[in-house]
């Protein structure tokens, strides 16, 4: 299937996880055709390998159904979220979907995996991810550098805590793009984050 593209597919952040309906997988199987592939992910996406003209049509047909469609590849994931146990507003739903909006899909260097949690149980498992961010009662914590594959797994540190909402994505967006700007190759985040330090990183961000 060399001549094909992959194109990323998840449901919409909401309450309850990442629930999908009988008519998303219909469509989704429909969309496909007898000529897809179709590959689950760990970043929670769907991704199906098709004809590339094919693509729009396909996409169209996913978006009608409620699913979101995303590049395949080194870019950023699908915000990977919590379930919302506390609720939408106790536990930032409306924010998370911004979040999700704002840098989904931005190329970066390696693929990069960024993780929300609507509160300190952190059942997202937020401190395995590239970056996350966490609620935490009336204001939020951004960590960073979070590694779950291999025999060592590292745990993300903390970068700022105590943002109000409107902070979150700025901060991000500055640390995607020095990230890109300083990446040496394909470098993985969290090797980037190791190597130039989370002190650095928080200077680049002006905390």
């Amino acid at each position: 299937m060399s001549d094909f593209i992959k194109i990323a597919v998840s449901t919409p952040i909401q309450i309850g996880g990442n629930v999908i309906s009988q008519e998303q997988l219909n469509a989704i199987a429909s969309a496909a055709g007898p000529n897809a592939g179709i590959e689950i992910t760990p970043f929670r996406q769907i991704y199906i390998e098709l004809p590339p003209d094919e693509k729009d049509q396909v996409e169209e047909k996913l978006i009608r159904a409620g699913l979101e469609v995303y590049p395949a590849g080194a870019v950023i994931k699908g915000l990977i979220a919590c379930q919302f146990c506390n609720g939408a507003e106790a536990a930032g739903l409306s924010t998370a979907r911004s979040i999700n909006r704002a840098i989904a899909g931005i190329e970066t260097p390696a693929p990069l995996k960024l993780g929300y949690a609507g509160c300190a149980l952190g059942t997202s498992e937020p401190l395995l991810k590239d970056m996350s961010v966490v609620k935490m009662k009336d204001t939020f914590n951004i960590y960073v550098g979070g590694e779950p594959k291999g025999i060592k797994t590292v745990i993300a540190e903390l970068l700022v805590a105590g943002l109000e909402e409107n902070q979150i994505i700025p901060i991000l967006i500055k640390i995607i793009d020095h990230y890109k700007a300083n990446a040496k190759g394909k470098e993985k985040f969290s090797k980037f984050v190791r190597r130039t330090s989370v002190e650095a990183l928080r200077e680049v961000i002006g905390y």
